[in-house]
Formats: structure tokens, sequence, C-alpha cells
């Protein structure tokens, strides 16, 4: 169509048999041609080493002979390429919990790869083999539901073959007519108590490393989770199988990046940062909610921060697609919750280290997120780098007044569309000049302050002349 719209255009002008032939062969020329330099740029990912790195990272941040608990596929295939290719950490034990439901995959894990010793399991492949405990179900008995299993208990009722621990004994012991049922669906398993109490092997735990000696005094004697009261998958199942098995011989580490309490064993408060992944630690550290999980050893992940491969994601040339910059939220989070605590610790040059290491290693113009740079500026404040603070706040005031300036210049109805990303960038603006304000440094931060009301009054008189409010 385009071809015969510019054939027709042409053709007033210019009369010739040539015509058609040299404007299909322009727009065959043409078409990719715009396509490729338009494009190029956000698909080129030669010279890119960051998701190599990030995959080091995660490793790195292992501790010796651990095993990892992975989500999906942008937590888990970097990590496999490592190992496989690379032979870097094969002594972690990756274990991909969408795959822990097929029976292939659970063999495969019970199986010595390279340095990684087999997953500590003791169902066999006939208690987990494909239609076999698939889903457990939750069928609550009245004289047993209250109670409180330990793990042990519960994996031997739920491995068993006992009649009791079928569906069809429920079944039976309520008078129901079990002709009416497929023999597979009598053949299912339940569990009568959604309560579990994990014993803490405190030997171990300092034996392998899990809590060091002198945080001995704060491991608990044991950890009660509650499990669904719908249904128990068989990933889950196995995740157990491996935590009661481990007896903490072994340290167990969950990749995070999910909020599901089922993603960490049902037990989000007893979970250590360390660099990129989350330790199970037999310390309670109450969960608050959101991605802030887990306490932190902050001269461990110090270590592992401070040791960490980067690849060249400095490098402001190549090309940092949306993936990799949802990729810096993680780094730019752990390293900013690190800093924190360092600064809690009054160990302040430490702490300025890992600030510059994530302005450095993360740049604010490559990796956007902006409001993940906030923590930054607070800890520069909080060490009294007030200069590295300010450099950072001009870079994203200069982007959010710039966007503010953007919207006061277009119509009220197209601003009344936008009204949202208007009042994020806003917001956004408004967090990053109460830091400085709240720091005392009013010689810095006011005349940024009167352009931030100067905009916001023509935004509000734009928007008004519509008929429509800016709340608040």
């Amino acid at each position: 169509i385009g071809v015969f719209a510019l054939f027709d255009k042409v053709q007033i002008h210019i009369k010739s048999k040539l015509l058609a032939p040299v404007i299909s062969l322009f727009c065959l020329v043409a078409v990719p041609g715009i396509l490729l330099s338009q494009n190029w740029d956000d698909h080129d990912r030669s010279n890119r080493k960051t998701a190599h790195a990030m995959a080091v990272n995660y490793l790195e941040s292992c501790a010796p002979n651990a095993i990892i608990f992975t989500i999906g596929d942008n937590d888990t295939f970097p990590l496999w390429y490592a190992q496989e290719i690379e032979g870097i950490r094969t002594d972690v034990r990756v274990v991909c919990t969408s795959l822990l439901s097929a029976d292939w995959y659970i063999d495969q894990m019970k199986r010595q790869a390279y340095e990684s010793s087999p997953i500590p399991s003791k169902l066999t492949h006939q208690k987990y083999r494909y239609g076999t405990r698939d889903l457990l179900y939750y069928q609550p008995v009245p004289e047993i539901q209250e109670e409180r299993w330990l793990l042990a208990d519960f994996m031997d009722w739920v491995s068993s073959s006992r009649k009791e621990t079928k569906i069809s004994y429920l079944l039976e012991k309520q008078g129901a007519d079990l002709s009416q049922f497929e023999p597979e669906q009598l053949d299912i398993v339940y569990y009568p108590t959604h309560k579990i109490r994990v014993p803490v092997n405190k030997e171990a735990v300092i034996k392998s490393g899990i809590v060091k000696p002198q945080d001995s005094e704060l491991i608990v004697d044991y950890i009660d989770i509650d499990l669904p009261q719908s249904a128990l998958a068989k990933n889950r199942l196995l995740m157990l199988d491996i935590l009661n098995t481990n007896d903490w011989s072994r340290p167990i580490y969950f990749s995070g990046g999910s909020l599901d309490s089922a993603e960490y064993l049902y037990m989000k408060d007893y979970l250590q940062l360390d660099g990129l992944v989350f330790k199970l630690v037999p310390i309670l550290t109450p969960d608050n909610g959101g991605f802030d999980i887990g306490r932190i050893d902050s001269q461990l992940m110090y270590d592992i921060v401070m040791s960490w491969d980067w690849g060249n994601s400095e490098d402001e040339s190549i090309y940092i697609d949306t993936q990799t910059r949802a990729q810096g939220i993680t780094f730019r989070s752990n390293l900013a919750r690190l800093a924190e605590q360092l600064i809690v610790e009054d160990r302040l040059e430490m702490a300025e280290e890992v600030l510059d290491l994530g302005v450095t290693k993360i740049p604010l113009k490559t990796f956007k997120f902006y409001t993940f740079v906030e923590p930054f500026i607070q800890g520069y404040y909080s060490i009294q780098k007030d200069e590295k603070a300010q450099k950072l706040s001009k870079e994203l005031l200069a982007i959010y007044l710039d966007r503010l300036r953007y919207y006061a210049s277009l119509d009220a109805d197209e601003s009344y569309l936008r009204i949202e990303e208007i009042y994020r960038d806003l917001e956004a603006c408004r967090r990053v000049i109460d830091i400085s304000s709240d720091m005392g440094d009013n010689e810095f931060i006011d005349p940024y302050t009167d352009e931030f009301n100067t905009q916001l009054e023509q935004l509000i008189e734009v928007l008004e002349s519509s008929g429509e409010y800016l709340v608040n």
C-alpha cells in the first residue's frame, strides 16, 4: 500500500515506464534500512556483559556446597550458563522450583553434578513420579488440625502409603459411596494439619557456617510455619523434603524477586540477605512486607559486594535494555540496605564505599528507575558527604523539573489525560527536595524548591483551565 501511495504521488510530476520499478526498488532498500538505522541500537547486545556478571554474582553470594532455590527463567538460565559453560561455582546446586514438579528434574537433582552433591532427599521416585502426589490437599481432621507436627512427622505422613493418609479413608469414614470415584481420586494423599514445626540443629548450623559463632545466642530452637489451608504442590513438597533431610548441614538460599511466602518455604521471618540472595537462617527477623526482608550481616555482605564482578555496567556506550535496568533495581536496593546497616553500626567509611559502588556501577543515566537512587542521597547526607548527595540530587532534579516544564507546556486536556504520570513525577521531585530539606541543606535546595513551586503553580493553572483540579 505504501509503495502504491508513493508511486501515485510521484507520477503526477514524473512520467516514465521506469518509475514503478525504481520506486519499488527504493522502498525495498529504504524500509529495512530505516528499521535497521532506528532499531539497531535498541537491540544491540554485543559487548554487554551485565547478564554474565549478574549470574556470577548470584553464585558468588552463596557459601560453598550451597543449595539455591530459583524461581523461573531470569534467575535460573544465567546461573546454568555460568556453571555449565564456564564452570563457575559448580559446587552450588541450583534448584529451579518451577521445574521441581517434574519427576525427571527431581531425578536429576538427586545425582551428583560436577562438584555439587545431590540434593538431600528421602522421597523415592515412586513417591513423586508423574501422577503421584502432584497435589496434596488439606483436609482438616478435628482431633488433629490444631496439632503442630514436627516436619519429619509431616513428611512421614505425606510420603506414606498407609490407608489413613488417603482421601478414600476420610470418605469411607463419612459413609460415602467409594464406587462413585475414580481409583486415582481415592488414592490422593491429604494432610490433616497445616501447622508444622522445623527443629533447629544448632550444632549443624554453626558447623556449616550458616550462622557465625558470635551470633549463636540468636539461634532459635525451632521455626513454626503454616502451610496453605488449601493444597500443597509437588514442588513445595520436595522443598520441604530437602529442608527436612538437610537438617541444616548445607546452606539453603533463595534467589528472591517474589513476595510469595511459598518461594521462601513459608519462612520469610528467618532470612538473611547475603549479596544478591537470601539465606535461610534460624534467627528471627520479622518480615514487615515488601522486598526489604531478612537481616543483614554487614561484614559478610560487605565482603561479598566488594568482590562483585560488574562486567561493563558503567559503560554508557552500551545499550541497557529494560530487563537489565530491572536487574539494577535489585543491586541498588541491596546496596542501599547494606549502606544503611553500616551507617547504623557507625562504619561510615565502609558505607561510603558501598554507596560509591552503587552510584558508579549502576549509573543513573542508563539504568533509570530513579526512585531507587533516593536512598543513596539520604546515605551520603547521613555520613556527612554533602557534595556527593548534592551531585546526585542535581541529576535527579534536572530530570524531574524538565519533565514538569514539559507537562506545563501541554494543553489542558492532554495534561489531564497524563494526570497520574504528572502526579508521580511531582511526588518524586518533592521527595528529592525533602531529603535535602530535612537534612538542613537549605542553601543548596532552596532554588530548586522555588523552581518546583513555580512549575506546580503552572500545572495547577493548566488543569484548572479545563475545569479539572489537581488533587492535593
